[in-house]
């Protein structure tokens, strides 16, 4: 048994059992990853994959096991290696970040900025996606970090600690009716169309569950992934809009008038996730006080001793986040 099976097989098994797709990722060849999983069943005497034809239809119930120890060996052997990197050239090597467009935009770029300029052969990725996919490559051990707000709780395996807290602003053209009210209601909001996140982007749940509360529907006529798209509907005059605070760039956003919504939509917590079985970098610690200073080196760690999230929620009961 060799480490580059268990590679293969746990990597067929993230590609959706696509062989192509498995070898263009692992640069190296179809024909070659096919062979030495045959080796690695043959050595086994199970079947980690059904087969039809030359295709594979499914993992076995065995194989499902199989890939999953395998997991978490190579997720060891990965923590040796980072150790060993640490010991060695503790302010050089990557760190890869998965998040949202309003993290990417709004939030991160003074914190990248800071943290660059002490560790200059640090080489930073930062990979965009919606929160299922975020969490997902974190999970699968594709990036260090996940950031994101929504759906973050799907991932048992992953340590999820707790950032910031937010809320929402509607934005409108600065002739609307909504602009001239001192104070508005949901009530208020339900009567003009509405753009907005598409759902599980940042905090949409919280938006429903408002007008859930009220016995409203609100007339969503667009969504988008991106902040900055939703402005720029909200200029064309396609209807109100409601955003994270945090993008509303007071410079760039001055031709639309911005309404304080924290009265009409309960916070929104943005959490920071990274696989239980990571052997966090000096840096990597460094990165997450920056982030969320709370988050000392200290903290993360008994937090990473925890069992799992909800102890971790418990043992974090009674911190103040701060809010952006």
């Amino acid at each position: 048994m060799k480490l580059q099976q268990l590679r293969y097989i746990v990597e067929i098994a993230n590609n959706k059992l696509n062989v192509s797709a498995t070898a263009e990722k692992l640069f190296t060849s179809q024909p070659g990853i096919s062979k030495q999983v045959r080796l690695l069943e043959d050595e086994l005497g199970v079947q980690v994959f059904n087969r039809s034809g030359k295709h594979l239809t499914h993992i076995t119930p065995a194989g499902e096991e199989i890939i999953r120890y395998a997991s978490e060996i190579l997720a060891k052997t990965d923590a040796i290696n980072t150790i060993a990197k640490e010991q060695n050239k503790p302010n050089e090597g990557r760190l890869k970040i998965a998040t949202t467009h309003t993290q990417a935009r709004y939030v991160l770029p003074e914190i990248i900025k800071q943290f660059s300029s002490k560790y200059p052969k640090v080489r930073m990725q930062i990979h965009q996606g919606n929160p299922i996919q975020i969490s997902d490559l974190a999970a699968k051990g594709d990036v260090d970090f996940a950031i994101a707000t929504e759906s973050m709780h799907l991932f048992d395996d992953l340590v999820m600690l707790p950032c910031y807290r937010w809320n929402r602003s509607i934005i409108v053209k600065n002739d609307h009716p909504l602009a001239r009210l001192a104070n508005i209601s949901i009530e208020d909001v339900a009567k003009f169309p509405l753009v907005t996140y598409v759902f599980g982007f940042t905090g949409r749940s919280m938006l429903d569950k408002a007008f859930d509360k009220a016995e409203l529907t609100p007339n969503v006529v667009l969504t988008a992934t991106d902040a900055d798209v939703i402005k720029t509907y909200v200029r064309e005059g396609l209807g109100i809009g409601v955003v994270a605070s945090m993008s509303v760039d007071p410079i760039y956003d001055k031709d639309l008038t911005v309404i304080d919504a924290s009265h009409l939509f309960e916070s929104s917590y943005t959490k920071i996730g990274f696989r239980r079985s990571s052997f966090l970098r000096e840096y990597m610690f460094d990165f997450i006080e920056r982030f969320a200073p709370h988050l000392t080196k200290d903290i993360v760690t008994k937090a990473m001793l925890l069992k799992n999230n909800e102890e971790i929620e418990r043992f974090l009961e009674g911190v103040e986040l701060p809010k952006r």
